[in-house]
């Protein structure tokens, strides 16, 4: 075993937001660096950046992020679905605009801890629970409509709840960042992970 290897930590912090699916990049850490556990810390998507680097070596995170102190690598970007009642009228639709969305009175439920960068928030006819989950419950009991990136309507999902793409609704795009002080091996190993690195890459062999 090398030195560099005995002075390696027990573990890799990972921050995971809601609706990121991490299981095929964790089985290819544990066959890349089966010396290093990677450990998994759940964080809401306004708090994930704020944990690096004291609680977390990096994170997959949703963008935006703070340039001027995080690195961060775009990974993939969702489409947005509004999340409506099973029986919605609305179920007849493939695919919705916004306005067709709230066009029948409906109200938009916007959660304070929306993860959606909208350029113009809908303002009008607009209520404000607390959390996403929150705002699942109140669509299925009928109070009003909820547009999420697709992995949390997933996430969230209730067999009296249905979803449908809005078109014209802001995407969610996913990151991994890492402190810009925090460039280690196992950071660049995560980025070769998540980037579709072959093990025999060299940039993904660093310090093995």
């Amino acid at each position: 075993m090398s030195s560099n290897e005995d002075s390696r930590p027990a573990a890799f912090r990972l921050a995971v937001v809601p609706g990121v699916v991490i299981d095929r990049w964790a089985r290819t850490w544990a066959e890349r660096q089966p010396r290093t556990r990677l450990e998994l810390v759940p964080a809401e998507a306004a708090d994930a950046p704020g944990l690096m680097p004291e609680h977390a070596d990096a994170g997959l995170v949703r963008l935006p992020v703070d340039r001027d102190v995080l690195h961060a690598i775009p990974l993939y970007t969702e489409a947005s679905v509004v999340i409506i009642p099973r029986d919605h009228v609305l179920n007849a639709a493939d695919e919705l605009t916004l306005a067709e969305a709230v066009e029948l009175g409906d109200a938009l439920l916007r959660p304070l801890d929306d993860v959606l960068a909208w350029d113009t928030p809908p303002a009008e006819g607009v209520q404000r629970p607390e959390t996403t989950a929150a705002a699942v419950e109140w669509v299925a009991a009928g109070v009003g409509l909820l547009v999420v990136p697709q992995s949390l309507a997933r996430l969230y999902h209730r067999r009296d709840l249905k979803y449908r793409t809005v078109s014209d609704a802001p995407a969610s795009a996913v990151a991994l960042a890492w402190p810009r002080d925090g460039h280690s091996d196992l950071v660049e190993e995560m980025i070769g992970i998540v980037r579709g690195r072959t093990a025999n890459s060299t940039r993904g062999r660093q310090g093995r």
